[in-house]
């Protein structure tokens, strides 16, 4: 035996290996969580690209979210659509998209209502909701070609709810923001905070009933903007319109994010910080 064994020492340390490296193929990597982003512009801008306009093009603070986050660890996938309000990105089937690639152990966070403020039967974009966090709903024609058919319209809050509900039933952990503040300003304040009977208000509702995690990232982005004055806000974050930041204030957005998830010791997103 001890003679078998010297002569085909090769051979066995040969088989040896194959059978190690077999062992290894076959046991399949654990796969990382992945982080989600949906919303409006302020979070993904147009193609992502800040209108080939660098800094001062329009950028969503979904843009600079990775380099907070360890990716070696964690995916990040920013997919929200500007445009798109809570109704609309459910409509395009976008939201199906996402929902399809969620799996146990993944977040999401999500920030709606920029563009949740219009007619219900706009015929133009189709993406107004009922106001509030009810159960109120009304039926209308989607002209939309993507739906071209009668559709029941529900409230802000029936459709924040819905993404909720059925990320947390895929096994992710849902975080709610509340809408970034539009540069508005009425004596030397900045006038775009959503604390009542509005966006921000209701985000905050539906996490209460969901249970999901809240940034009020409208408050948190307003207490900044007083303090900075109208002045410096208007010339360093804004160029093009009231709403959609240049790099310097998707930055400043995105800071608030980060604060928003740290400010939750409990919310397992944290181990993935950088």
């Amino acid at each position: 035996m001890k003679s078998f064994i010297h002569k085909n020492t090769g051979l066995l340390m040969l088989m040896l290996a194959i059978v190690a490296l077999s062992s290894f193929m076959f046991v399949k990597p654990q796969d990382k969580p992945t982080f989600y982003l949906i919303g409006d512009s302020t979070v993904k801008n147009g193609r992502d690209d800040g209108q080939k306009m660098g800094p001062d093009g329009q950028w969503g603070w979904g843009h600079y979210i990775h380099e907070y986050f360890d990716t070696t660890r964690i995916n990040i996938e920013n997919d929200a659509l500007g445009g798109t309000s809570s109704r609309s990105f459910i409509n395009m089937g976008l939201w199906d998209k996402v929902l399809a690639k969620i799996k146990p152990g993944d977040f999401i966070i999500m920030q709606f209502g920029h563009n949740d403020n219009g007619p219900l039967d706009d015929t133009a974009r189709a993406r107004g909701t009922i106001k509030g966090v009810g159960d109120e709903q009304k039926e209308v024609f989607n002209p939309m070609k993507y739906m071209k058919k009668q559709e029941v319209v529900h409230s802000y809050g029936w459709y924040m709810r819905k993404y909720i509900n059925e990320a947390k039933a895929k096994g992710a952990t849902a975080i709610i923001c509340s809408p970034i503040p539009r540069n508005d300003w009425k004596d030397g304040k900045a006038t775009s905070r959503n604390m009542k009977d509005s966006y921000g208000a209701w985000s905050k509702e539906v996490a209460v009933q969901t249970g999901a995690y809240f940034i009020d990232l409208n408050t948190m982005v307003a207490d900044d903007y007083d303090k900075e004055g109208e002045e410096k806000v208007r010339s360093t974050y804004f160029h093009a319109d009231h709403t959609h930041t240049i790099e310097a204030g998707a930055r400043l957005n995105c800071k608030f994010v980060v604060d928003g998830i740290k400010s939750y010791p409990d919310l397992a997103l944290n181990k993935y910080l950088k």
